[in-house]
């Protein structure tokens, strides 16, 4: 059973370390932004904390969920251009893993009005024979990496 994004954002604050929350005003800006909305999960995690040191503070984490003025594409992130060669303009990072690699969020399609999240494995990024679907909603990736206590999100791919 997945556990509740409330939940799941009171054991953030709990047991982590949240950044302070986003103002509806920066998510405002942000959107604008990027040109794509938040969904539910994404909305309740940044008006929650805007961005968050899972399991350690830096530079131990395994997962730093990114502040909204941190959240770049992919491509950008991986290979400092914003160019089609280097990955779908849809793909935007939102987990920096610690090792050159992301969690993306693809903003391209919903799942049950939820972005799906992506392996933004650098060495092979955008290939997608392995850089597959990690999970098909940012809670279900958030109680992935809390339950894991270490990197090892792409195990309980969905």
């Amino acid at each position: 059973m997945t556990t509740p994004m409330s939940s799941l954002l009171e054991e953030v604050s709990r047991d982590h370390f949240p950044y302070p929350p986003a103002t509806p005003e920066k998510i405002a800006e942000f959107e604008q932004r990027v040109g794509w909305r938040l969904d539910p999960d994404l909305r309740a995690f940044y008006l929650h904390c805007n961005g968050a040191e899972l399991i350690e503070r830096l530079p131990d984490t395994p997962y730093r969920i990114l502040p909204l003025s941190k959240i770049v594409r992919a491509r950008v992130a991986i290979y400092g251009e914003d160019d089609d060669k280097w990955g779908p303009a849809s793909m935007y990072t939102l987990c920096d893993v610690q090792d050159g690699d992301y969690v993306l969020v693809d903003v391209s399609r919903q799942e049950n009005g939820r972005y799906p999240l992506m392996d933004g494995y650098h060495e092979a990024w955008p290939n997608p024979e392995y850089c597959g679907p990690v999970a098909n909603s940012f809670s279900k990736f958030l109680e992935a990496a809390i339950r894991s206590r270490r990197p090892v999100y792409w195990l309980e791919k969905k």
